[in-house]
């Protein structure tokens, strides 16, 4: 499958010991295995460090696992455009951390939403700040007008969706502003890449931006986020398997268990991810996320 396999130790006891009760049965049925699409995605997804498996997918995935008793499961780590590739096929795939685009939609079963997340914006190093300076307004950055008028590159992960807003700024600028990553740790990997000069600017989250810089030695001060002129605050995850009888099955079941955590459970995980100034605000609005329904 050419994917690396990644099955935390907690994770794997879990599923032994709810398996071992029908190891004794003379008559176990099969089940469908279910492959879970993981990649290193912090503050969702951490597999290293000292934080390794605290982020909020890690605590909600094996919370999903135990309410499907009904598959089999494996882990597989994967980078996006990997992971992409394998929604695309007839294959039991699911990627917990999905945003929701047209394209998308056309091969990719869609949870409910359960999780807003702040959205997308421009990282620059302080020193480079000048150069983000005449496309702000408002401390937003014109993205659209700042690569059209310069000459200057934007470090991005291959395959990844910023929102259906943010891809469609990037779908209207030239191949030659833009720099793609593939690698498993695309992030980490431009974030070197722009300390050591070759790129200005790097697309990206804040949240897992803070996380990276802290883990290679950095500080968050040294930095610089601007939100994107246009985009809204807010972006939502969602569960995705693929479009199969199967996979559409699958997401029945996890509707049922993010209904009762995206409201009390969810926004308290992610909240503590982020920058302490943002924590109170960003947990009133969560409180509103999910009212209509």
């Amino acid at each position: 499958m050419g994917a690396r396999s990644l099955f935390p130790f907690r994770w794997f006891l879990m599923l032994l010991m709810s398996a071992a009760p029908l190891l004794t049965s003379p008559a176990v049925q099969a089940k469908d295995r279910l492959f879970w699409l993981l990649r290193d995605l912090p503050p969702f997804t951490i597999f290293e460090g000292g934080q390794q498996g605290q982020g909020v997918i890690d605590t909600l995935l094996p919370q999903l696992i135990e309410g499907m008793p009904g598959y089999d499961y494996s882990l597989a780590r994967v980078n996006r455009a990997r992971a992409i590739q394998m929604l695309r096929e007839p294959s039991f795939t699911c990627d917990p951390s999905l945003l929701w685009t047209a394209e998308r939609d056309r091969y990719i079963a869609f949870s409910e939403p359960f999780l807003g997340v702040m959205s997308s914006g421009l990282v620059v190093r302080k020193q480079s700040q000048a150069v983000v300076a005449p496309y702000l307004e408002q401390q937003e950055v014109d993205l659209k007008r700042l690569l059209g008028q310069t000459r200057l590159k934007l470090g991005i992960v291959a395959e990844r969706s910023y929102s259906t807003q943010v891809d469609d700024i990037l779908r209207s600028l030239p191949e030659t502003a833009i720099s793609r990553h593939y690698g498993n740790e695309a992030v980490a990997s431009l974030l070197q890449m722009q300390r050591l000069g070759r790129l200005q600017l790097v697309l990206g989250y804040w949240h897992e931006i803070r996380y990276l810089i802290q883990q290679q030695g950095e500080s968050p001060d040294d930095y610089a986020f601007y939100p994107i002129r246009g985009v809204g605050r807010y972006q939502f995850l969602h569960v995705g398997c693929s479009d199969t009888v199967q996979g559409r099955a699958a997401i029945s079941q996890v509707n049922q268990i993010l209904h009762g955590l995206r409201s009390d459970t969810l926004p308290g995980l992610y909240a503590r991810w982020l920058d302490p100034h943002q924590r109170d605000a960003y947990l009133e609005d969560a409180r509103h996320f999910f009212q209509a329904d």
